[in-house]
């Protein structure tokens, strides 16, 4: 499979996934909908395991997997608690998508990677994309409501 049919694929997954982390945080806790989607990934363990061995992995390499797992969970840990705390799944979930800006940030400080001009033109659309996004015009309290009465 081509890897932009596999892009494609993870973008339609983790779209119903914003779904479901709304969904799931409209019901229970950050911390409960963590552990349960800890276990959905446990679930698919049996069927990513076939075929694969530890066998010659360095305790570096156990140790950066362990490291990004935990990265990970923690960063579905804030997405839930952003939800439950009262966030639009339709601001929250896009904007929160926007981490690779941080993996850019990263990747040139670390590992010397360098964006083309029309990558970073890409790059501060998405940043202003990402700030319409989240805005929100203010909402007239009742005083100032009355007052636009005519």
């Amino acid at each position: 499979m081509h890897w932009m049919a596999c892009a494609g694929f993870a973008i339609v997954l983790w779209g119903i996934n914003g779904l479901f982390m709304k969904l799931g945080t409209n019901r229970v806790s950050a911390r409960s909908m963590v552990i349960w989607v800890t276990a959905g990934f446990v679930v698919l363990l049996p069927v990513l395991w076939r075929g694969t061995t530890l066998a010659g992995l360095s305790a570096g390499i156990i140790f950066v997997g362990l490291i990004a797992g935990t990265v990970n969970g923690l960063g579905n840990w804030a997405v839930f608690a952003c939800l439950e705390k009262g966030a639009k799944a339709s601001v929250a979930i896009p904007l929160t998508a926007l981490y690779p800006l941080c993996t850019v940030v990263l990747a040139t400080a670390f590992l010397k990677e360098r964006p083309t001009g029309l990558q970073w033109v890409g790059i501060a659309l998405a940043v202003a994309g990402g700030a319409m996004l989240s805005y929100e015009p203010a909402v007239a309290s009742p005083e100032e409501q009355r007052h636009c009465v005519p």
